[in-house]
């Protein structure tokens, strides 16, 4: 059964999904990685409050389900 994200949950998958890809940017560059935590502290803090606000704390399984849509364009809503 597919669900139509809140706009919450809908904001939480993407900061996810933005922190993802810079840690991912940050670690494969090796003049980065050692400044990894200073380049992932925004992210990570701005994932941490979307998940919040969207009450998907301690729901990891309903975010990468969001996470994953977004990533192929089958969440409902989302172009």
């Amino acid at each position: 059964m597919t669900t139509t994200p809140t706009a919450p949950e809908r904001a939480a998958a993407q900061a996810y999904l933005r922190l993802v890809e810079t840690a991912r940017a940050v670690l494969a560059d090796p003049g980065l990685a050692p400044l990894a935590g200073m380049y992932l502290a925004s992210p990570m803090a701005e994932a941490d409050e979307a998940l919040r606000r969207a009450g998907l704390s301690g729901n990891e399984a309903r975010l990468l389900r969001l996470a994953a849509g977004l990533r192929e364009g089958a969440v409902p809503g989302v172009p």
